[in-house]
């Protein structure tokens, strides 16, 4: 069982490398076509037939989640009033891997009736669909990864990696950004990452720890059990950022030397430690604590400030990893 579930997913694998080799001039096409209409407050409609157009609902969502609107036209209803979704300016992608489906070709003329392009995802550009398209994206398969070589697996794997393709190239096209994807994803911590702010999540008043350079190795450590945290942030009077020290700091120094506690904080302090703008997302610390594998990051404020610290056993407890 072991052999041929791998079986499968080696010849899914073929399928999308086979898919990479027939990427040409048309996917570019494809994509202007797409994008014009969304530039002209057009939207993507989406049509497919039994798997294609279950691999067509997930295009959708993925459309639609990416900033570009897209809906899924459903055959069966679209000659009982459906075609109302449909308006001029429109863009439309129809699925069919033979491109010869019966109920998609009977729809077909119906849809053209419309100013609308048609991209069909397809085996080939011989079939019926591809002719009366505007543009055709090619997704031939050597056979399915059905031991029958008849349920479509393969070529609904490929239709989808297509569809995925469309959708990533037409999101950079557009030049959607990491905020504009935290519009449409509010729920998870993906969202709460992408719009939360540094200042949100910060710790800052009785729970944020710092002390003066002058302050000694005793001073700095009772700061940081007052505030529960892990380091201090060291500054000036003027609240400019002097450096920060660490229980590792401290763990460090003490097994050379176990009588630092009346030593002053700024010989053992990390100076020009990495910081944080506190109108910076969440997300930027996150990448930046991941990055530097470092435990606490200094947050200051626009004209350089010290206002907080983000300590990453926080986090968690704030969902944000």
């Amino acid at each position: 069982m072991l052999d041929r579930a791998r079986r499968v997913a080696q010849i899914e694998i073929d399928a999308i490398l086979n898919l990479i080799d027939h990427l040409d001039d048309d996917f570019a096409e494809a994509i202007q076509l797409l994008q014009h209409a969304l530039e002209n407050r057009g939207k993507i409609i989406v049509i497919g037939i039994g798997k294609s157009g279950n691999i067509g609902h997930k295009i959708a969502a993925t459309l639609n989640s990416t900033g570009s609107t897209a809906v899924v036209l459903n055959s069966q209803n679209a000659l009982h009033g459906d075609l109302g979704i449909i308006s001029d300016g429109d863009a439309v992608i129809t699925l069919s891997y033979s491109g010869e489906t019966a109920e998609l070709l009977e729809l077909l003329p119906h849809v053209k009736r419309f100013d609308v392009k048609i991209v069909s995802i397809t085996k080939s550009r011989e079939s019926t669909l591809a002719k009366h398209s505007d543009v055709t994206l090619c997704t031939p398969i050597q056979r399915e990864a059905c031991p029958l070589n008849l349920a479509p697996t393969s070529s609904s794997t490929a239709a989808l990696v297509m569809g995925d393709a469309l959708a990533m190239v037409l999101l950079d096209a557009r030049g959607f950004t990491e905020s504009d994807f935290a519009k449409f994803h509010p729920g998870g911590s993906l969202g709460r990452a992408l719009l939360t702010t540094v200042a949100d999540i910060m710790r800052s008043g009785d729970n944020f720890a710092k002390v003066l350079p002058s302050a000694t190795i005793t001073e700095a450590i009772d700061a940081m059990s007052a505030a529960r945290s892990g380091a201090c942030v060291v500054v000036h009077p003027d609240e400019t950022l002097a450096g920060v020290f660490t229980h590792g700091d401290f763990a460090r120094s003490f097994q050379s030397d176990n009588a630092i506690g009346s030593l002053p904080v700024s010989n053992f302090m990390t100076e020009n430690p990495i910081t944080v703008k506190s109108d910076a997302l969440a997300a930027e610390a996150v990448n930046i604590l991941s990055h530097h594998r470092i435990d606490d990051l200094v947050v200051v404020s626009p004209n350089g400030h010290v206002i907080g610290l983000v300590d990453s056993q926080d986090l968690a407890r704030l969902k944000l990893i």
